[in-house]
């Protein structure tokens, strides 16, 4: 088990939304205050770790031929967890978010690490690879929610900064690019990030490359 390795995959190298392209439509959709990106990727790692601890646990009684239903439905009892809690205890971030912490039973990022990871690996590495595949995506929104809340309406921490928690102002008001909190502002800081992270690991193996020869 090679933590650092993971960490690095799950963070940059092999990350699930930049570089694996997963789980995107959640990222596109919720990313427009600072509280709706923490819930959700707090909820996703949540959500990914459990799943990837209980299925290692029992990858060996799993039938091959029924494993994607098993694994539905272990995602399903964790997300139903969550999901009740958020409505319990945070029931403006379960409104916030809405339907996407159901949708997380059919994430891809989960499913994913699933089949992947944690149905191949032991109940440590597959933990940590939860852990640090949800710390990427959840990083990944929490980038999104600043650039798109800061440039779209001019402020920062919405939903738990500022009065009623609608952020601190950084912008003066009526300054800001409000198509960036439309859903096509989640398109394009999107695709800025992720052809940012491809220029960045295109330049690392360039590096490599080089040093080798």
């Amino acid at each position: 088990m090679n933590v650092k390795k993971q960490f690095r995959d799950g963070l940059i190298t092999n990350n699930p939304v930049l570089v694996q392209l997963l789980g995107m439509c959640s990222t596109m959709a919720i990313t427009t205050t600072l509280f709706n990106g923490i819930g959700m990727g707090i909820s996703v790692i949540i959500i990914l770790t459990c799943s990837n601890i209980v299925i290692s646990l029992v990858r060996k009684l799993i039938p091959d031929q029924i494993r994607i239903a098993c694994y539905i439905v272990i995602v399903a009892g964790f997300v139903t967890i969550v999901d009740l809690l958020l409505q319990a205890y945070l029931p403006s971030l379960s409104e916030s978010l809405g339907v996407f912490i159901p949708l997380i039973v059919v994430n891809c990022i989960i499913l994913a690490r699933a089949e992947a990871f944690a149905s191949k690996n032991s109940v440590a590495a597959s933990a940590l690879d939860g852990i640090f595949q949800g710390l990427g995506y959840t990083v990944v929104l929490i980038v999104m929610c600043i650039v798109r809340e800061l440039l779209g309406n001019g402020t920062f921490g919405g939903g738990l900064l500022g009065p009623d928690g609608a952020g601190i102002r950084i912008l003066p008001e009526g300054t800001g690019a409000l198509m960036l909190i439309l859903p096509v502002g989640g398109f394009l800081t999107l695709g800025c990030l992720i052809a940012l992270m491809q220029y960045l690991l295109r330049r690392h193996e360039e590096k490599k490359e080089a040093e080798k020869k």
